[in-house]
């Protein structure tokens, strides 16, 4: 299959996947979350592919969902409408990260917001710029309750997740090393080698072996309730789209609002 909103490379036992929409700073239309889902598949069922890097072409990682494309688009769906589109290409797409059967690593410069956010981690190992940073605007913005897929608390710890929520605040790349989001903060001009490098020293471990680690400690996240609340938030954000603040939000418009949150047109 050829993308046209992505990039695909073979690096040895190494694939890297890389969102490819530059002039929207990565943001994710309905085609670049089909391309991507997709490759994934592909990736997986590769018995050569060891490990996949998730990466983004540009000065940003992702500026999040393509919200100039879901006001034209989808704001008038119905509430069925939504749901069915949301829980395919948000949520499900997502959770097929968390379950991929072998490690991902997001590769994460500039801009992380939102869907970005989301998508990232979901990813087994993070590795930031030192450039990056973090946010979810959405809550603060759009009179939404937060992304598809509350990862948040679970991968920044409660306390920190409610104050970047509540507030819509940016998490820099050093903080979220602080807290343990990401694995590492490199330079920039390092940031694509210091991945790679990661990727192929985890590709040298025997494949299986990975494959039931990543299952177990996975299992651990799930016996701790991470499944059930995740599936339980993706209820309460279709819920969010019905009120009448939302409303408001949406006919004034949905990109127009995050801009006046100070956090970029598209997430």
């Amino acid at each position: 299959m050829e993308y046209c909103s992505l990039t695909v490379e073979r690096l040895d036992s190494i694939c890297r996947i890389s969102l490819a929409r530059e002039s929207a700073r990565n943001a994710q239309s309905q085609q670049m979350l089909d391309e991507l889902d997709h490759a994934l598949q592909a990736a997986a069922e590769d018995g050569q592919v060891r490990v996949v890097i998730l990466a983004g072409h540009g000065a940003h990682f992702s500026a999040g969902h393509d919200l100039k494309e879901a006001q034209a688009k989808r704001a008038d769906f119905t509430v069925e409408e939504r749901w069915a589109y949301e829980s395919q290409r948000y949520f499900g797409y997502c959770m097929r990260i968390w379950d991929f059967p072998k490690p991902t690593i997001a590769q994460v410069q500039g801009a992380c917001v939102a869907g970005g956010f989301m998508i990232a981690n979901m990813c087994d190992l993070v590795v930031a710029s030192e450039d990056a940073f973090f946010s979810d605007p959405v809550g603060h913005t759009l009179a939404a309750a937060a992304t598809e897929v509350l990862i948040h608390p679970w991968v920044m710890g409660l306390r920190r997740a409610k104050e970047m929520l509540y507030t819509g605040e940016k998490v820099d790349a050093q903080e979220a090393l602080r807290i343990g989001m990401v694995n590492r903060v490199v330079p920039r001009a390092d940031l694509e080698a210091a991945t790679l490098a990661l990727a192929s020293r985890i590709a040298q471990a025997p494949p299986f072996g990975l494959h039931l680690i990543k299952r177990s400690l996975n299992r651990s996240a799930d016996a701790q309730g991470l499944r059930t609340a995740l599936s339980a938030h993706f209820d309460t954000h279709q819920l969010s789209h019905l009120s009448e603040e939302f409303r408001q939000v949406r006919d004034r418009g949905l990109a127009q609002a995050i801009t006046r949150g100070g956090q970029g047109d598209k997430a």
